[in-house]
C-alpha cells in the first residue's frame, strides 16, 4: 500500500481550536479618558477653576469632584448694600466665566434678608431689591457669561422652603457655641469684640445654612468668608449629619483686592478714595490710579501691581504700558512696552 507525505498537507484545527482562535482576547488599549461636555480635559479643568482661588481646601476634593460630578454647582452670595467696586464687578464677572467655561453651574445668592440683618439700605427691603436688580445689570455689562449662571433670591427661596431651611438654621445654631459663631462676625465686615444687634448673630448660621440648602459642592467666595465656609466644613463633622451629605464643600476662595492707599488689605467702599466703582468715569479712576500708593521698585502690599496681576492679567493675559520721554526738540518718543503672564 501507498503510503501518503502528509507533512506538506495544510493544517486543519479542530472546532475547539478554530472558537479559541477566534476568542483570542485582543491586546489591552490605553484608556481615554472621558470627554466632558465642556471640550476640556479634567487636567485643563482644575487647572482653570483652581487658578481662581488663592486658597483651595482641599485640592484633591476639588479634582475628586470635577472628575465625578459632570455639572457641580458653585455659589457665591452677595449684600446689595450700595455701589460696586470693581473687585466686585469685573473680577467676579472673571472668576464666574472660569467655572462656567470648566461646567461649573454658579448660582449667585442675593441676600436681600442678609443685608436687612446687617442694616444695610436702612434695613429697607425695597431699597435692597433696587441695588440688587442694579448689580446684576452692572455684572451683564462687565462680561460676565450668564448661559449657566441662576440668580436665587434669599427671601423668596426661603419662603418656598421655609421648613427645610430653617431647621437647618436651627440644627447649626445647636450645635455651636456664641463664640464659635461670633468668631465668624468679620464675614459682615465687624471684628468679634465689637457690639452688634442680636439678629446678627443669626448671620454666620443662615450662611451656613445657605451652602446645604442650595446644595452647593462649592463656596466660591472671597477670603474674607473663609471662617464660615470652614464652619459649614466642621457642621459635616457630626456623623448624624454626614449621612445625609456624600462630600464636605469645596471652599474655593478667591483674593481680596486691596485699597488703594497704603496698608488697606481690601478695597473698601466706606472710603470712595481707596475703591475704584464700576460706574467711575475714566477721569475719576485715572485720578485714583496715579494717587495711589505704588513705590518705585517694591511689589509686595502694591495695589497697583495687584489690580495688575488680578484684574487685567487675568482677563487679558497681557498689559501694554505706554510711555513718552522728551528730547531736545520737544518730540515725544513713544515707548511701547509689552508685558505678557503665562
Amino acid at each position: 500500500m501507498e503510503s501518503k507525505n502528509l507533512s506538506s498537507a495544510p493544517e486543519i484545527l479542530d472546532s475547539d481550536e478554530e472558537n479559541r482562535e477566534q476568542t483570542k482576547p485582543e491586546a489591552a488599549k490605553p484608556s481615554e479618558e472621558k470627554k466632558h461636555p465642556s471640550g476640556m480635559t479634567l487636567d485643563e479643568r482644575f487647572k482653570l477653576v483652581r487658578s481662581i482661588g488663592a486658597e483651595c481646601i482641599q485640592e484633591a476634593e476639588l479634582r475628586a469632584l470635577l472628575d465625578k460630578h459632570p455639572c457641580p454647582i458653585a455659589y457665591d452670595g452677595f449684600e446689595p448694600s450700595g455701589r460696586m467696586h470693581i473687585a466686585q464687578g469685573i473680577l467676579k464677572a472673571i472668576n464666574v466665566n472660569k467655572l462656567t467655561k470648566s461646567g461649573v453651574k454658579f448660582v449667585f445668592w442675593v441676600a436681600d434678608w442678609f443685608a436687612m440683618l446687617n442694616n444695610k439700605m436702612g434695613g429697607d427691603l425695597k431699597k435692597i431689591r433696587k441695588v440688587g436688580e442694579y448689580m446684576i445689570e452692572v455684572w451683564k455689562a462687565a462680561g460676565m457669561d450668564l448661559t449657566n449662571v441662576e440668580f436665587k433670591w434669599a427671601a423668596e427661596e426661603i419662603n418656598k422652603k421655609p421648613n427645610e431651611y430653617w431647621t437647618l438654621v436651627m440644627d447649626i445654631s445647636r450645635r455651636n457655641s456664641i463664640g464659635r459663631i461670633k468668631r465668624c462676625a468679620t464675614i459682615m465686615g465687624r471684628g468679634e469684640g465689637d457690639e452688634m444687634p442680636a439678629a446678627q448673630i443669626l448671620y454666620p448660621a443662615m450662611q451656613c445654612a445657605d451652602i446645604f440648602f442650595l446644595k452647593a459642592n462649592i463656596c466660591q467666595l472671597g477670603m474674607d468668608q473663609r471662617k464660615v465656609n470652614m464652619l459649614a466644613r466642621e457642621y459635616l463633622d457630626n456623623k448624624d449629619v454626614r449621612k445625609k451629605y456624600r462630600f464636605k464643600p469645596v471652599i474655593l476662595s478667591h483674593p481680596m483686592l486691596m485699597g488703594l492707599k497704603q496698608g488697606q488689605a481690601k478695597m473698601s467702599k466706606s472710603d470712595p478714595n481707596s475703591a475704584i466703582f464700576m460706574e467711575d468715569e475714566p477721569h475719576a479712576v485715572k485720578k485714583k490710579i496715579n494717587g495711589a500708593y505704588c513705590p518705585p521698585g517694591i511689589a509686595q502690599n502694591n495695589p497697583v501691581l495687584d489690580y495688575c496681576k488680578n484684574i487685567i492679567f487675568n482677563r487679558n493675559g497681557k498689559m501694554t504700558i505706554y510711555t513718552h520721554t522728551y528730547t531736545y526738540t520737544h518730540i515725544y518718543i513713544y515707548i511701547h512696552i509689552n508685558i505678557y503672564i503665562y
